[in-house]
């Protein structure tokens, strides 16, 4: 073990994945320059994630609904969430992000440079989102701002900056959220509007309790999409021969394919969680109350779980942490799904060939989040 990392793992232009991958093998856990304790291996992150008793979720200074909460709490919570995630609630949706996908593609140019992200993940979270929210599509440009000043607060990793651009998002949220409850029963039937009339505890959700989830299903949903689309085309980019393979898969082979590639190139960092009693892990003796991170990337790629990382769709699926582990797995996890695979059926079944950009580089992300920041690429 090392009591402190060389460099910070959010350092900038720094890919999370190798350095994860150089300190994996001799040290299973690492502490950061943040005071931080990182798990790095497989076994110890999904220990530490199944683990509710000496690793609580409740580790921020925010309300999260369901995710930052323990217990029972977490559970009322989840309940609530759940009924709006299912396979039968997103079903009527589909061929809404199929409108969605297949209108966007269609306007994207051909043989010019794009920014896969931005121009094309960004843009079709938004929309897609909306559409199943219910929001109304002139929100896209502020939308569509307010993740390009996101991802400058995060990249610079002013706490400040990141609190600010936070708050903007709430109003964002408030300015949904506010008419609906005011219009007491009378808004339009949209997810929105229902969710506004859910109750926990024998009680309306509070506005703080709402815009906590309607942050978390937008403010990181579209981050999360619109970075998942950029790993998933720069994969492509680089097996060109996958365009006719996937061409031919059935939707379920689709679904193995993009969580195989988010595996390797897994955009969703980590989660932090805090010791609610002394903690021997990873051979590591960590005190209560201290903060600690599983970090999905690296367990993910973990050569002792994943077979020197080689890419099988069907063989690592039931080991994969993409979507995390346990009572606390990622409940948007089949919403992600169904958007990525249609985003990217709707693409390869226009266009011939995905390249990346010749004599322009591909930018990384930083922590807390992976993937790409800029992908140039050219759809031909």
């Amino acid at each position: 073990m090392t009591d402190h990392m060389p460099e910070d793992l959010s350092a900038v232009g720094r890919d999370l994945r190798a350095y994860t991958d150089e300190l994996r093998p001799q040290h299973p856990v690492v502490k950061n320059v943040s005071g931080e304790w990182v798990l790095l291996r497989h076994a110890d992150v999904v220990a530490a994630a199944l683990d509710h008793e000496r690793f609580s979720s409740n580790v921020s200074h925010y309300l999260q609904v369901p995710n930052g909460l323990d217990g029972d709490e977490h559970t009322n919570y989840r309940e609530i969430i759940e009924r709006y995630l299912s396979p039968e609630a997103l079903e009527p949706f589909i061929p809404v992000f199929t409108r969605v996908a297949t209108d966007l593609v269609a306007q994207l140019p051909r043989g010019k440079v794009l920014d896969a992200v931005s121009e094309i993940g960004s843009v079709f979270a938004v929309r897609a989102q909306c559409e199943w929210l219910g929001w109304p599509a002139g929100l896209e440009p502020r939308l569509l701002a307010w993740m390009a000043r996101n991802h400058g607060a995060t990249r610079s990793g002013d706490r400040a900056r990141m609190a600010d651009v936070a708050q903007q998002f709430d109003e964002i949220i408030r300015s949904v959220v506010e008419p609906r409850r005011a219009a007491e029963g009378n808004a339009a039937d949209d997810v929105t509007t229902r969710l506004c009339s859910e109750k926990v505890y024998g009680r309306l959700l509070t506005e703080a309790e709402l815009v906590s989830i309607l942050r978390n299903w937008t403010g990181g949903d579209l981050n999360s999409i619109a970075l998942c689309i950029g790993v998933l085309l720069a994969h492509i980019a680089e097996n060109p021969q996958l365009i006719d393979q996937l061409r031919e898969f059935r939707d379920c082979e689709v679904d193995a394919f993009i969580d195989e590639v988010l595996r390797l190139d897994d955009p969703f960092v980590s989660n932090r969680r805090i010791t609610t009693c002394p903690v021997r892990i990873g051979g590591q003796d960590i005190p209560s109350g201290a903060m600690v991170k599983l970090n999905w990337t690296s367990a993910n790629r973990d050569e002792a779980v994943f077979k020197k990382n080689k890419f099988d769709a069907k063989g690592n699926a039931v080991r994969n942490l993409v979507y995390g582990i346990g009572k606390h797995i990622c409940p948007g996890r089949l919403l992600a799904t169904l958007e990525l695979r249609i985003a990217l059926q709707a693409l390869l079944v226009s266009v011939q060939a995905v390249e990346l950009a010749p004599n322009q580089q591909a930018e990384r992300e930083v922590a807390p989040v992976g993937g790409f920041h800029k992908l140039p690429i050219v759809l031909t």
